[in-house]
């Protein structure tokens, strides 16, 4: 059996890996549904480059998780520290890639903005796990 203080100590890091799947399910899903509509050209013929940015967010919500589990299986300080570091950043490029795919041509911008809200949440839970690390 396990003691309580270990429950309390896994709590941040089981939220924060359930977060990241959620929005790596809501960042496919975004870019699943904004895809027929920045695919096209333009009318100058040329491509939309939010195209560009639904490929990147499933890019870096897909790398949430192993950062995540390499951070707290690291033994050295340091080595922590940089993935902590590589999630931060991947959480900042996808918040940076929402606000550019509700600028885009599509009707999805309400579901972009709830996967913003879903990062928004992450944050929370990250800042919290960083400090039981």
């Amino acid at each position: 059996m396990m003691s309580s203080s270990y429950n309390k100590s896994r709590q941040p890091s089981e939220a924060l890996y359930s977060k990241a799947r959620e929005i790596m399910k809501i960042s496919k899903s975004v870019s699943d549904y904004l895809l027929p509509d920045v695919s096209g050209l333009n009318d100058h013929g040329l491509e939309d480059k939010s195209v560009y940015f639904t490929g990147d967010i499933i890019r870096y919500s897909e790398s949430l998780l192993p950062n995540i589990a390499r951070a707290e299986n690291e033994f050295f300080q340091e080595s922590r520290k940089h993935y902590v570091h590589a999630v931060s950043l991947l959480t900042e490029r996808l918040s940076k890639h929402c606000e550019h795919l509700e600028l885009a041509n599509s009707n999805g911008k309400d579901f972009v903005r709830l996967l913003r809200k879903e990062i928004q949440k992450f944050r929370k839970l990250q800042r919290v796990w960083r400090l039981t690390l």
